[in-house]
């Protein structure tokens, strides 16, 4: 369990950092700007779930080879075209990858470290928004999670939850982090898709 849960974080990462390095190119950075908001993107979120936990060192900094893979990236993206090929609504995939793994991820440190699921669930819904928020902000937009056109945030508690319900109903870790993973993806991209929101401007 502890490779797959790895691998996961890996992904996330990929996944943050990709759609942070999108949006910088977009904004025309230069590749230190490109690489600052793919490492706040990937990485912004578990740092505030460390710090938050005292889970200290910061696990970006146990384990290098997340900036250094992030580096390396923003290294590609600066000095390739591919970046500029690439729309900003091309975003929405990975960001949706990066929200279902870092949320799962960090409300499973949380229950790990003997908080309450509705703790846990706050902490899960922060590990996998905050990074995303940081990008925006720090690229002059108003974060997914606070634009009214978007359910985000939501999204990622409802995920939380039903990982809690699957690991107790079920009893298999795995199968319950593969559920609550999906289902955060998923709805997220349907969302987009089909312009699901909590609430809807009402003209009179």
């Amino acid at each position: 369990m502890p490779d797959i849960i790895y691998i996961l974080e890996m992904i996330g990462v990929v996944a943050f950092a990709i759609s942070g390095m999108i949006v910088a190119r977009q904004k025309n950075m230069d590749p230190v700007g490109v690489f600052t908001i793919g490492f706040v993107t990937a990485l912004g979120g578990g740092t505030l779930r460390d710090l938050m936990m005292d889970n200290h060192p910061l696990y970006w900094i146990k384990h290098q080879e997340q900036p250094i893979l992030i580096l390396s990236m923003a290294v590609v993206f600066s000095y390739s075209g591919l970046a500029g090929r690439i729309r900003e609504s091309r975003i929405v995939f990975p960001d949706a990858i990066g929200l279902g793994v870092f949320s799962i991820l960090g409300a499973q440190l949380a229950l790990d470290l003997g908080h309450s699921w509705f703790i846990a669930s706050l902490l899960g819904v922060m590990t996998g928004t905050f990074g995303g928020a940081l990008r925006d902000t720090l690229c002059n937009e108003v974060p997914f999670i606070f634009r009214k056109d978007q359910i985000y945030a939501s999204i990622s508690f409802a995920g939380c939850w039903l990982y809690f319900l699957c690991q107790w109903l079920l009893a298999s870790e795995s199968l319950a982090l593969t559920i609550g993973l999906l289902f955060i993806v998923i709805a997220r991209m349907a969302a987009v898709r089909f312009d699901i929101r909590l609430q809807r401007d009402h003209h009179g």
